[in-house]
């Protein structure tokens, strides 16, 4: 090869050299489908260890709770019924000051949401308020189904469309 070769100084279109997995479009759902299995095998294999890691934390907590002591235990128990009364107390003055002020299940679920009794009597006044003002306006439409008022000069542009469009009454 010489100098003066133009194919011998040619370098390859980077596109065109072979890495080894070249671009074959999907033809078929067969080929899909190999593909789809393919990745869901892949990201199942990245998560493959967690169940282990899941069973060793179990084994560890276990572990843990054997290593305690009867009065760690004791306060461990205390404080998660502490937690479960205050929630429940909670719950009931929820439902307590919904009674209280007429509001649905789904209002109270939704809007009800402090913990003392004085930020949910707020809460409650508040939507109860606002569903009361909502109440009293009603779906209503000021002259649905009246005829409006006819003025003298109406009743001439009555009859002169009753002239030009030919009706019976005219």
């Amino acid at each position: 090869m010489t100098v003066d070769d133009p194919a011998a100084t040619e370098q390859p279109a980077p596109e065109a050299t072979n890495t080894g997995h070249e671009f074959a479009p999907i033809t078929s759902q067969d080929a899909l489908d190999r593909i789809v299995t393919e990745r869901l095998r892949r990201e199942r294999a990245k998560y493959a260890d967690y169940d282990d890691v899941k069973a060793k934390a179990a084994r560890l907590t276990e572990i843990e709770d054997k290593s305690k002591t009867d009065s760690e235990r004791t306060a461990e128990r205390v404080a998660a019924l502490e937690r479960d009364l205050a929630a429940t107390r909670t719950t009931a003055l929820r439902a307590q000051v919904q009674a209280r002020h007429g509001i649905a299940d789904e209002d109270a679920e939704l809007f009800l949401t402090g913990s003392d009794e004085e930020t949910l009597t707020r809460q409650a006044e508040r939507l109860a308020a606002r569903t009361k003002d909502e109440r009293s306006r009603g779906n209503h439409v000021a002259h649905e189904g009246k005829t409006p008022n006819v003025t003298p000069g109406d009743a001439d542009l009555r009859a002169v469309a009753r002239k030009l469009f030919g009706s019976p009454q005219g």
